[in-house]
């Protein structure tokens, strides 16, 4: 549920369903005729105020109001298995928590076997997205101070001069479905309605829906490759344009793209691999003990969610402090530019593709080091993260039985050493 950050006039008038005969300005506040709305102190026709009761007072109940309804939807809301609850998968959640820092990274593909908690894993995190601002009631979640994730209309009410209501809200998680259409994913034009009234009648789709979001797309290797591609181009330019029968209508769609699947099932295009900032490699445990650990907790899970779920509650607080530090310190993260040349030296003798290498290891390495709370990008940090930013990036060779990633950590080391 989203928190109120400023409540506005108009806010505090709907609260209570009466007229307005008369609306003035003088230098005791504001004038509503005789009536008396939302507890401000009002004054009638005649000069004499009728009510006198403190805003902070009416702020103080609204903000009351809108914790409990937050309380009420998180008890309604299906339990989530808890992120730190989550063990022997260490690569893959590293992956997730670096992208929610630096949505820039542009995304993980995580691909596994069978019952590996992938899906569970990246369901999980919904609990650890940080709040941001949005205007409400917009359905593109748009940003109500940087231009690039406004819509329209919202950027057209900010040129009037118009206030904008702002409110919290959590970073919202879309699940996309294998079946779902195009329309459904980009959204459609009411062809009827534009013909009648003249008017551009949009239904927006996930991709709107993800803006300043994350999108979810589960055996993302099973998905036809041309919603794929429409993904992915909307993941790299921010943007999703809908053309249908002449007219023409784009939206924001700026969001973290995580895909999931099984590389039994079929492996992805490698130009379309090649636009994921990172990939993650998920294994079956094979410690026995780990194993039944992970049993039992699910067992636990299973038996009572709500009680499982308060036993982690305060490993869960303690990540999501860390991730709100680390995106508000993240733009202070410095990295040498002689580590720079080593990275890039790294992509180049690896025979890496494009710049894409390059940046996201920049990128990924920053947010590793800001998740850590130092401000300077260390050799270690890049180790830890640039076999996940370039195994995907490397040429195939059917004859090669080693690991991508392990030759990307020999290069490394063979650079930096």
């Amino acid at each position: 549920m989203a928190t109120i950050l400023g409540t506005s006039s108009s806010a505090i008038l709907a609260s209570k369903p009466f007229s307005i005969p008369s609306l003035s300005l003088t230098s005791s506040g504001l004038s509503f005729g005789r009536k008396y709305y939302g507890g401000i102190g009002l004054v009638g026709k005649k000069g004499r105020p009728q009510f006198h009761v403190a805003v902070a007072s009416v702020a103080t109940d609204i903000g009351s109001v809108q914790e409990a309804q937050k309380a009420a939807a998180k008890e309604s809301q299906r339990p989530v298995y808890p992120f730190a609850a989550i063990v022997g998968q260490d690569e893959m959640k590293l992956c997730l928590l670096l992208n929610v820092i630096d949505p820039k990274i542009g995304g993980v593909m995580i691909m596994g076997d069978r019952g590996t908690g992938k899906s569970t894993t990246v369901r999980s995190l919904v609990d650890l997205l940080p709040e941001i601002k949005v205007v409400a009631g917009d359905p593109y979640n748009s940003d109500p101070t940087d231009p690039e994730s406004m819509g329209i209309e919202v950027r057209e009410s900010v040129v009037k001069g118009e206030d904008l209501t702002v409110v919290l809200t959590k970073i919202n998680m879309v699940d996309l479905p294998l079946g779902a259409t195009e329309d459904r994913v980009c959204g459609t034009i009411d062809i009827e309605k534009a013909l009648t009234e003249g008017v551009k009648a949009f239904e927006p789709g996930l991709l709107a829906k993800a803006n300043r979001g994350i999108l979810y797309v589960d055996e993302v290797n099973l998905l036809d490759d041309h919603l794929v591609d429409v993904l992915l181009d909307s993941a790299a330019s921010g943007w999703n344009t809908v053309e249908r029968e002449g007219i023409s209508i784009s939206h924001p769609a700026r969001f973290i793209l995580i895909g999931s699947g099984n590389p039994e099932e079929g492996e992805l295009r490698p130009q379309l691999l090649d636009r994921f900032g990172m990939h993650a490699q998920v294994g079956t445990v094979r410690d026995a003990e780990l194993r039944v650990k992970i049993v039992e907790e699910r067992a636990r899970f299973d038996k009572n969610p709500k009680e499982f779920r308060e036993t982690y509650k305060s490993e869960q607080e303690k990540l999501q402090q860390q991730i709100s530090s680390a995106r508000s310190f993240l733009s202070s993260v410095k990295i040498d530019h002689d580590l720079k040349v080593k990275i890039s030296k790294v992509c180049a003798e690896l025979n890496v593709d494009g710049l894409r290498g390059d940046i996201v290891t920049n990128r990924a390495a920053k947010a590793l080091a800001a998740l850590k709370g130092r401000d300077q990008v260390t050799a270690e940090d890049i180790a830890t993260v640039i076999p996940n930013c370039l195994r995907h990036r490397l040429r195939k060779d059917p004859l090669e039985s080693i690991d991508s990633g392990l030759l990307v950590s020999e290069k490394f080391y063979e650079v930096f050493s």
